[in-house]
């Protein structure tokens, strides 16, 4: 393989890593809490922020602007702030209804937003479909920082984190105020949302959170042989899915995307002919 093409695909290929280490851990967070299209939902809102900023007369219609990104983020952090509120045992409506209610009404409202554009309408399809080969080492780097800043934090209060993501109950009875430890989830979720928004677009970035997270619950019962499997598995399909797209010459996003698919149904299929006790 050519040596150029291979170095205008290291960079798209390191921040799929980048964004498969993070998305990796929150996934298992999401999994465990029921709440698969959280990520779904609040990628949208961003790109709902991140659109309606581009329209704004001060941003200069620029969709990598610095201004589109935090109004994007505000977006984002709303969202987080109403996903945090609304979990209850004694709720009557469930929190995945209103995560789905909020994404078609952010779908909706981004359609609605985007209507209105004229010459932006082309870096506006880029910015909610993503374009990951267009990725640089600065982008590269500044998303590696702050994944690692959130990362930190994660680690340094994982025990809360775990406590309320697998025995909600039991983080009640130890007196952890359950809706505070949500919001500072969901808005540190909302932080790498944004960020992988602006780079792989909405349905990658919920492939990178879900798909590593349920290959991982088919083999694993413990937190770390989750964790490493779920990395494994972001790793082989970002490598497989940007060296088939440039051989295929196809999409690349889309190609990861179907990629992820693939590997989920094989392992799948794996899982139900192998007995648990040879994979173990």
């Amino acid at each position: 393989m050519d040596m150029t093409i291979l170095g205008f695909l290291a960079a798209p290929f390191v921040a799929s890593l980048v964004i498969a280490g993070i998305h990796a851990y929150l996934g298992l967070h999401v999994v465990q809490r029921g709440v698969i299209f959280v990520d779904l939902s609040l990628a949208q809102i961003a790109a709902f922020g991140a659109t309606v900023a581009v329209l704004l007369p001060f941003t200069g219609g620029d969709p990598h602007s610095n201004w589109v990104y935090w109004i994007s983020l505000v977006f984002t952090l709303i969202g987080a702030v109403l996903f945090s509120t609304v979990r209850s045992r004694r709720a009557r409506i469930p929190q995945e209804a209103i995560i789905g209610i909020t994404y078609a009404v952010a779908s909706a409202a981004t359609i609605v937003a985007t209507s209105k554009a004229t010459s932006e309408s082309e870096h506006l399809k880029d910015m909610l479909v993503g374009n990951i080969l267009a990725v640089t080492w600065e982008d590269v780097g500044r998303t590696a920082l702050l994944y690692a800043a959130i990362g930190a934090f994660h680690y340094l209060y994982r025990r809360r984190f775990l406590l309320i993501s697998l025995d909600p109950q039991k983080a009640e009875a130890e007196g952890i105020s359950i809706k505070l430890w949500d919001f500072l989830f969901y808005a540190s979720f909302g932080f790498v949302v944004t960020r992988s928004v602006s780079i792989a677009g909405v349905l990658l970035v919920f492939c990178y959170l879900v798909v590593p997270s349920v290959a991982s619950i088919l083999y694993a019962e413990k937190i770390g042989t989750r964790l490493a499997i779920g990395w494994t598995v972001g790793t082989v399909v970002s490598a497989l899915g940007v060296y088939l797209s440039l051989v295929l010459d196809l999409p690349t996003g889309a190609t990861i995307v179907c990629t992820f698919g693939v590997v989920l149904a094989l392992m799948a299929l794996v899982r139900v002919m192998v007995p648990r006790r040879a994979l173990a």
